[in-house]
């Protein structure tokens, strides 16, 4: 089967079952368990992606109904997404940033230094992305998910991934291996069980915020 036509097929990775939950507040992490490519709600796979490569290496397309730019997921990253109740309005922005900054004051306490919130929801250390997310909302819930990247080599990125068709300010048209980072290219080997706690212990905070308090 084509990986055009693949990349058509409805959204089924792990975080599906947060996706679909119905409890106010559900959380979880996972570690793809394969090479995988996700293309945002609004990419083209012929626009985002060198498809005959991955075709060529089996690589699996896949579309998520978040926004956003596409991305490479490996066994080498943590991806973790979380779903709230609104009870009140807000913008992203405004959702990104409370986010952000909860999972920075976490992941400092871990020891991480120099984690910066650039563009609409990326963390960076360093000026460089170490993690990207998305989110969408639908019926009074918000689903958030991000990945990020424990040890890949961004030699992978570039192999499946073309140069974004829009990019963050801060990007200054940088390619992938300038751009993109790693906790291990940055000095920081972290267990990855531990980070699980710290992530997790971040969006435990903020659930209350979100849910409630802000406007």
């Amino acid at each position: 089967m084509s990986q055009l036509t693949s990349s058509q097929v409805e959204y089924d990775l792990p975080d599906i079952q947060v996706m679909n939950s119905r409890l106010d507040f559900a959380f979880q992490t996972w570690q793809p368990d394969a090479v995988y490519i996700v293309l945002g709600r609004s990419n083209s796979a012929e626009r985002a992606v060198y498809v005959d490569l991955a075709e060529k290496d089996g690589v699996r397309i896949v579309k998520r109904p978040s926004g956003g730019e596409s991305v490479v997921l490996t066994p080498s990253m943590m991806v973790f997404s979380s779903k709230f109740l609104l009870k009140k309005e807000s913008s992203p922005a405004t959702i990104f940033k409370m986010v952000n900054t909860s999972l920075i004051d976490s992941l400092s306490t871990a020891g991480i230094k120099n984690l910066s919130s650039k563009g609409i929801s990326d963390l960076t250390i360093n000026d460089k992305k170490i993690l990207g997310s998305s989110m969408y909302l639908k019926n009074n819930y918000l689903f958030y998910h991000a990945v990020l990247n424990i040890s890949e080599d961004v030699s992978i990125i570039s192999k499946y991934l073309k140069h974004p068709s829009k990019e963050p300010d801060y990007r200054q048209g940088r390619v992938h291996k300038e751009f993109i980072t790693s906790l291990h290219n940055e000095g920081y080997i972290i267990d990855y069980k531990l980070l699980e706690i710290y992530i997790e212990r971040a969006f435990q905070n903020l659930y209350s915020l979100i849910s409630g308090n802000i406007n």
